[in-house]
């Protein structure tokens, strides 16, 4: 297998995918049998969490005015 990295946008439809849970395990393993590095996953995924959070927070306070 040849070692090609990942470019970004790929990062994020993988973890777009995982975190919505349809990600499959024949491409979660050829995400990280591409030798890597975990960092460009970590970066997009805390992203992913913050704006979710934020889009709760947000949610929430205009559902429930003060």
């Amino acid at each position: 297998m040849t070692e090609s990295r990942l470019s970004w946008w790929e990062v994020v439809k993988s973890v777009a995918a995982s975190m919505f849970g349809v990600q499959s395990e024949k491409k979660r393993q050829a995400d990280f049998s591409s030798h890597q590095s975990i960092v460009p996953f970590l970066i997009v995924g805390v992203i992913f969490v913050a704006v979710f959070v934020i889009s709760l927070i947000i949610f929430v306070k205009w559902l429930i005015p003060g």
